[in-house]
């Protein structure tokens, strides 16, 4: 992905984009393990050492209530697609466990195995790819994890690329519900 039509993007604008977006949002994401800080370092440290987690719902997590809010009452789409290692890091089998949350509250996970997709670049969002005003959101990081930069995209057939890879890697991915029950995570 070229940066001929993009541009850096603040959290803030980020942040936006998910309250403007008018049908759909997708991600792409695929590392074995984020940098966390906050309260989600307080549930990834109870998950590793091996305590209940804290409470997270509606109630106690504004992402969850602001994802539920447009999947619930406005009808919108959210869709994760999760590329994991074979066996799962530490951290994705945490996170796998976090996604029970967000799929409660209308968020669509699917699971693919890194040994069928491959390696698939830059993590991403997608928003309304669709619509007449689509725009994705390449997440660069560091080695460790740490978030680097967002760049947005509008450039049409850049987006057209991203749609690309994440229905091929869509395809070879599973429901996270059936990935969790043949006991991968």
């Amino acid at each position: 992905m070229t940066a001929e039509h993009s541009r850096g993007l603040t959290a803030s604008e980020f942040d936006s984009l998910f309250d403007r977006f008018e049908t759909s949002v997708a991600r792409l994401e695929a590392l074995p393990a984020y940098a966390v800080g906050g309260a989600e370092a307080e549930r990834l440290s109870a998950y590793r050492q091996g305590r209940a987690r804290p409470l997270r719902s509606v109630v106690t997590d504004p992402w969850l209530a602001r994802m539920a809010i447009s999947t619930l009452t406005a009808g919108k789409s959210w869709t994760r697609v999760r590329v994991v290692d074979e066996p799962l890091t530490d951290y994705q089998r945490y996170q796998l466990q976090s996604y029970r949350e967000s799929q409660a509250v209308g968020e669509q996970v699917q699971i693919a195995p890194r040994s069928q997709v491959g390696d698939v670049g830059t993590d991403f969002w997608l928003f309304d790819e669709h619509g007449d005003q689509p725009r994705a959101v390449l997440m660069h990081y560091h080695s460790d994890g740490r978030l680097d930069r967002r760049e947005i995209v509008e450039h049409r057939e850049q987006i057209a690329d991203l749609v690309a890879l994440l229905r091929r890697v869509a395809v070879r991915a599973v429901p996270l519900n059936e990935f969790l029950s043949v006991g991968c995570g």
